[in-house]
């Protein structure tokens, strides 16, 4: 889980350095989606719906710019992408630049240096990624959407908040009281607990199972849990 809502991917074909970068964003509570490959980064992009990209340019089967390309041209996304390279000519950079990246870091590099540049950008674009993401399910508060495994998911705004409070618990049993308080602020005296049960009905029809672990659990006696892990 990322404490900061917000989740990256790192699209690079050295497992070494993808791995180190993975480390230090994970150490400051970054949820990381890697990808070693370009067209294993576009689906992992439509799956995960990060935050921010950072995208090495030399990539097996499709290349970091055709990546960027088709991010901002295909998918129509302005995410931002901070590319990551060895090549330090001035007009790669500023193809890369022209491609849409929002920042240009070129190896070697510090991790540390690294972080501190995502953290600038994500304080730029704040609003737009601030999003969890758990199982293929991916809730963007600011933009009120939810998408599981790559699709929108319509949802009604009390579904949208119930499932809200849901991820921003995960793995913890809430009770029917808690889950109405949060729903019905004003009015949780006269709401009674089967309201919650219909809720969570819908949302398990729009939300299939991811194999054979349901999304949110009943726990007997006591509520409801959305298992995360």
């Amino acid at each position: 889980m990322s404490t900061k809502e917000s989740a990256i991917l790192v699209v690079e074909d050295d497992a070494k350095i993808r791995n180190l970068i993975s480390l230090y964003l994970e150490k400051e509570g970054y949820a990381v989606f890697q990808a070693s490959d370009g067209e294993e980064a576009l689906e992992a992009f439509k799956l995960h719906h990060p935050c921010l990209v950072i995208l090495d340019l030399m990539l097996p089967k499709l290349s970091g710019e055709e990546v960027c390309t088709r991010i901002r041209t295909d998918l129509k996304e302005d995410v931002p992408i901070m590319m990551l390279t060895a090549k330090v000519e001035e007009q790669h950079r500023v193809g890369g630049l022209r491609l849409g990246a929002d920042d240009y870091v070129t190896k070697p590099f510090s991790p540390a240096e690294l972080v501190a540049r995502v953290e600038t950008i994500l304080r730029r674009t704040g609003q737009r990624c601030s999003k969890i993401t758990y199982r293929g399910l991916t809730l963007k508060t600011q933009r009120g959407e939810v998408h599981y495994n790559g699709e929108i998911i319509p949802l009604t705004q009390h579904e949208f908040r119930l499932l809200h409070f849901l991820m921003r618990h995960p793995n913890q049993i809430l009770t029917r009281e808690q889950m109405i308080a949060e729903l019905y602020p004003h009015q949780e005296k006269v709401v009674i607990d089967r309201t919650i049960d219909v809720h969570i009905g819908k949302l398990r029809e729009k939300l299939s199972y991811d194999g054979d672990r349901e999304l949110i659990e009943t726990i007997r006696g006591m509520g409801y849990r959305f298992v995360a892990f």
